[in-house]
């Protein structure tokens, strides 16, 4: 399927709700457990999403309109939720990760972007030289890596409880994307 950022919009204002339904109120049970180690839990996600909205994405778009190649984007800190969400709550963090998502779709429909604009380029500082389009398609299928994460890591919990089942619920196989 080719880039559209119309489509590409009505997916990533979608994620707030869908995060919303699935966590608020969930007791820790479900989301403060992860699948082993270092790997994210439900609480990690919002709280690295969060950070995305604050430092990647809609930087990003800037950087490519504003200077294309000539400086490589920002490292993204992987982990820097650990530090910025300590002391909040999930709820806060659903609330806050909804009100960046949406300050920053408001901004980059505001930009009124064109074909054009879309086919500017940036300098990732590992991958070297990505689209404007790339770059809006990976925040789109990052949200959905996100969503498949949480419900690995959701399902995690119940992998012994769910006994023989397992044989069938292919989410109990998916290898952990999250360390």
């Amino acid at each position: 399927m080719p880039f559209n950022l119309d489509d590409t919009l009505a997916l990533l204002s979608r994620t707030p709700p869908a995060l919303n339904a699935l966590l608020r109120d969930l007791p820790e049970s479900w989301t403060q457990r992860n699948e082993g180690g270092t790997t994210f839990n439900a609480y990690d996600v919002v709280g690295h999403l969060i950070h995305g909205e604050l430092t990647d994405w809609m930087p990003r778009v800037h950087r490519i309109l504003e200077l294309g190649e000539t400086k490589a984007f920002e490292p993204f800190d992987r982990r820097a939720q650990e530090k910025e969400s300590a002391g909040k709550s999930l709820p806060q963090l659903l609330d806050e990760f909804a009100e960046l998502r949406a300050r920053n779709l408001d901004q980059l429909r505001s930009l009124s972007l064109q074909p054009s604009d879309l086919a500017r380029r940036g300098l990732h500082p590992t991958l070297g030289a990505v689209t404007l389009s790339q770059l809006l398609a990976t925040w789109a299928v990052h949200d959905l890596t996100h969503l498949h994460q949480l419900s690995r890591i959701m399902a995690h919990q119940y992998r012994e409880a769910v006994g023989p089942w397992s044989a069938f619920l292919g989410v109990l196989k998916c290898e952990g994307h999250s360390s």
